[in-house]
């Protein structure tokens, strides 16, 4: 399911989310959701990431809901948002566009504000997802399928991290990663690579593509 709304006329990348959808996987139900996110964890109940993502889940299936019964639903869902994020270290608002099998690996100081976290993604603890400028509070970045984020890694603005691509530790990427390259460093520059760069080209052919 794509929730992204209309596109900003500035950019082709930057969109603003507006939270009026329900933007979980729509290839699935949301008790079979819960139930992978938790085989995803290790089948851990204790796993900080599982109840990140538990809540996350909760807060768009509830925005399916009639506005009668969304109302109490809400109520719940900014309380425990609240607690769950303060408790854990790990802040995921709804508006986040959320894939499949996502493993919040490890907790603590993780800001996920991306426009979209694709499938089988793993992230690591003190991570950052955000905006590069204060002037541009919509440009958020894009993180493709199976892609592994290393601890400390910072990804800023409207960019796109391309499928099965790796952020090393600590790595600043603030540019497109094309598909399948592994890149660290600051600012990140290009230090593997992972598969064929032809892999999933059409992700980049927005004319605005800048690739690391």
């Amino acid at each position: 399911m794509t929730c992204l709304p209309t596109l900003d006329v500035k950019s082709s990348r930057v969109a603003r989310p507006l939270g009026a959808d329900n933007c979980n996987p729509d290839t699935i139900g949301l008790p079979a959701l819960i139930a992978e996110d938790f085989r995803t964890h290790g089948r851990d109940w204790l796993s900080e990431g599982f109840w990140v993502l538990f809540w996350h889940r909760f807060g768009n299936w509830r925005m399916g809901l009639p506005k009668l019964f969304r109302a109490p639903m809400t109520l719940i869902y900014r309380i425990m948002f609240r607690w769950v994020s303060r408790s854990t270290g790990i802040l995921l608002p709804y508006t986040v566009e959320v894939g499949r099998r996502v493993c919040l690996e490890h907790f603590g100081g993780m800001i996920l504000v991306a426009q979209k976290i694709g499938d089988d993604v793993t992230i690591r603890q003190n991570t950052t997802f955000g905006i590069a400028r204060m002037d541009e509070v919509h440009s958020r970045p894009i993180i493709g399928d199976r892609v592994e984020i290393g601890a400390g890694a910072v990804i800023v603005g409207a960019i796109r991290i391309g499928n099965d691509a790796i952020v090393g530790a600590n790595a600043v990427v603030t540019r497109d990663v094309l598909p399948g390259m592994v890149v660290g460093g600051i600012p990140a520059r290009v230090i593997g690579q992972t598969q064929n760069l032809k892999a999933d080209e059409q992700m980049f052919q927005s004319p605005d593509s800048n690739a690391s």
